[in-house]
């Protein structure tokens, strides 16, 4: 069962994903705010990416052996940029079609990535000391407010 539940909710992820995307092809209305926020969603991610050595990423949310808390860069602000990053390229996406059911799906993705970013944070807590000090630090998704 320990391994089920990181799987299903990975599945979840890009499952919604694949499904917004999908749905938005269908009527695609680009507009710039939806560009401008799909590209800082992309910026962000890579950002993360460059202060988070290879070996140490993970799309499951369990820690890899040897795993290291990255602190530097994005990571300064905010816990978790890389959910952050898929979270603003998705409401980029919710505005290349602005409807209930785009948006619907948005909000499931975020509860997905909440659940995530949940066990990973008990995960580190146990793993490294020195996480509830990042913890009270930083905040999970938007600097300075969540």
């Amino acid at each position: 069962m320990s391994q089920v539940y990181p799987r299903l909710l990975v599945a979840l992820q890009f499952g919604i994903i694949g499904a917004m995307t999908l749905y938005a092809l269908f009527d695609l209305h680009f507009n710039l705010p939806g560009v401008v926020i799909l590209l800082s969603g992309i910026l962000l991610g890579l950002w993360a990416i460059t202060h988070n050595r290879p070996g140490n990423f993970n799309i499951v949310p369990e820690l890899k052996e040897g795993c290291t808390l990255v602190t530097e860069g994005i990571y300064r602000y905010i816990r978790h940029p890389m959910y952050t990053s898929v979270l603003l390229m998705m409401l980029g996406v919710f505005f290349f079609r602005p409807d209930i059911i785009t948006f619907l799906m948005w909000v499931a993705l975020i509860t997905v990535l909440y659940l995530k970013a949940y066990r990973e944070e008990k995960l580190w807590i146990q793993h490294d000391p020195c996480y509830e000090t990042y913890k009270k630090e930083t905040r999970s998704f938007i600097p300075y407010i969540l």
